[in-house]
């Protein structure tokens, strides 16, 4: 598929469906294990030293990562296009922190080489095109810092497609049940080598790249969870490096 104008390129309706589920999601994301046994901690554990660092958390969401940031010493400024999901992130009064409504899928308010890092948990695979936001992060991070992002696995969204076809890039739903009731995300699946070649596009280059199993406590808290994710993977690593 070709990939849309960076300024059309929709995340698929991402901030509407977060800003419908955002109370549930919210509360839910800081318990369950996938967020809080494996996708934040190995996100952390990828992030350079912070303390005393302007960091950019892209997609924010109610600010769970950007929480653990400011308490690790850094100067955290969190956006998310969701509305509500900002809201919340604000009612957290965390000190160091500024958040704003905004879209990776447009260019981003701030300046040249404005953060040391920039993380972005779980944000990619809503949009369609990865090198346009990709190049605006490159932009906006100072030279020798790093982006470190996490993004669905792509052999586990196959399971989704109706095509089967592991080399497409193609858009994917899903059924999400947060706080009773359930809701249609929709997101974006791509093979590898197209996740690479983005980042080689967009001026970064991986230096890591991780598939790491929950910690240990998910093994009582969540033992379906535990079963599935030693197994199978459900989310990939990445901590990118500018290109000079």
């Amino acid at each position: 598929m070709a990939a849309r104008d960076h300024q059309h390129d929709e995340p698929v309706g991402a901030a509407g469906a977060y800003d419908a589920m955002a109370e549930a999601y919210a509360l839910d994301g800081e318990e369950n294990a996938y967020n809080a046994l494996y996708e934040r901690p190995a996100t952390l554990a990828l992030l350079p030293p912070v303390q005393g660092r302007d960091v950019l958390d892209v997609g924010c969401g109610a600010g769970p990562l950007s929480a653990r940031l400011a308490e690790a010493g850094a100067r955290v400024t969190g956006f998310d296009a969701s509305e509500r999901m900002v809201a919340l992130a604000r009612a957290r009064a965390l000190q160091e922190a500024r958040f704003l409504v905004a879209d990776l899928a447009a260019p981003l308010p701030f300046d040249d080489d404005a953060f040391d890092v920039a993380v972005a948990s779980l944000v990619l695979h809503y949009l369609r095109d990865w090198v346009a936001p990709l190049r605006e992060l490159r932009r906006v991070v100072r030279p020798g810092g790093a982006l470190v992002c996490s993004t669905h696995h792509p052999a586990d969204d196959v399971a989704l497609s109706s095509s089967g076809d592991y080399f497409a890039t193609e858009l994917l739903h899903d059924r999400w049940e947060k706080g009773g009731r359930e809701y249609d995300v929709r997101f974006w699946r791509r093979p590898l080598h197209a996740m690479f070649a983005s980042f080689d596009a967009a001026g970064w280059r991986v230096e890591r790249l991780e598939e790491p199993q929950p910690l240990p406590a998910c093994r009582e808290r969540d033992p379906e969870a535990w079963r599935r994710l030693t197994r199978e993977p459900a989310f990939l690593f990445f901590r990118l490096v500018p290109v000079p």
